[in-house]
């Protein structure tokens, strides 16, 4: 069932998925039978090869969108000052799959501040149509209410572009009790939850609380509000991580239930723990 709004998780396979996810000859074609859209860390740390696209292209339905992001030399190491053509080589690597691209996901770090925000007009504005982009901010001074958030959010709205909406509420109720969940907090910022009202589809990364019961009172609100934008036909963009993103399909069972008992119509995912181990590769 093609679903009203897109569900994804930060990358398409997992050793702990191989049992989980419908058989087919790719990690990828496996998981876009049950997703509809991915978050596309890899190209972060790494800038894949133009064939190694369209690999991806060919594996995915054309109804899957990819939300890239760009390689972190562009946007952490230069802060998008003087990177327009690398921004360029990088769109021409990723040229297969423009036809299933969404908002390419602008990560920004906590260094990019207000005195940067010149460099992001200019980024944004020199990308070429029809791509388009959603923006994360992490400066303390993007959640603070004041001049410089509302400068940033008057610039996003005049150019209809999504501000990315991370959630770690739940991330950070857990107690850092093991590895896995201090190296999860270590590494997501804990930043307020600022949503932008606006034209452009809104984009949610919520990172899940490591038991997942716990789960449910910090995904009942966004139950509410998804099903609010399905209604309005918005169709969101909402990513699924967990402190071991092992965790990340049953978070999505979780999620689907929820959602389903809020809106007619739609179906939960219920991953089948028979099926067949599958390589890699």
């Amino acid at each position: 069932m093609a679903l009203p709004y897109f569900l994804g998780c930060p990358q398409w396979q997992h050793t702990a998925w191989n049992s989980l996810l419908p058989p087919d000859t790719s990690p990828l074609r496996r998981y876009s039978q049950v997703f509809n859209c991915v978050e596309g860390n890899t190209t972060f740390y790494a800038t894949p090869s133009q064939e190694q696209c369209q690999q991806w292209r060919f594996q995915v339905p054309d109804d899957f969108r990819f939300l890239l992001k760009f390689p972190r030399a562009i946007t952490h190491d230069r802060l998008l000052s003087g990177v327009d053509a690398d921004m360029r080589d990088f769109l021409n690597i990723v040229a297969p799959l423009e036809d299933v691209l969404g908002p390419f996901l602008l990560q920004l770090p906590a260094a990019f501040g207000p005195m940067h925000l010149n460099n992001l007009w200019q980024f944004i504005d020199a990308l070429p149509a029809p791509l388009r982009c959603a923006v994360e901010v992490r400066h303390s001074a993007f959640f603070s209410k004041g001049e410089a958030e509302k400068a940033l959010n008057r610039g996003l709205r005049e150019r209809n572009i999504a501000r990315v909406c991370m959630d770690t509420r739940a991330l950070f109720s857990a107690v850092p009790d093991n590895d896995i969940t201090i190296e999860a907090q270590r590494k997501k910022p804990q930043v307020p939850v600022h949503l932008l009202p606006g034209d452009a589809a809104p984009v949610i990364r919520y990172i899940g609380h490591p038991n997942l019961e716990a789960n449910r009172r910090f995904l009942a609100p966004w139950v509410e509000r998804v099903a609010t934008w399905i209604e309005d036909n918005r169709r969101p963009w909402f990513f699924l991580h967990m402190p071991d993103i092992g965790d990340a399909l049953a978070l999505t069972e979780l999620w689907t239930e929820l959602l389903s008992e809020r809106v007619d119509g739609l179906e939960a995912v219920r991953f089948n723990e028979k099926q067949p181990q599958m390589g890699l590769f």
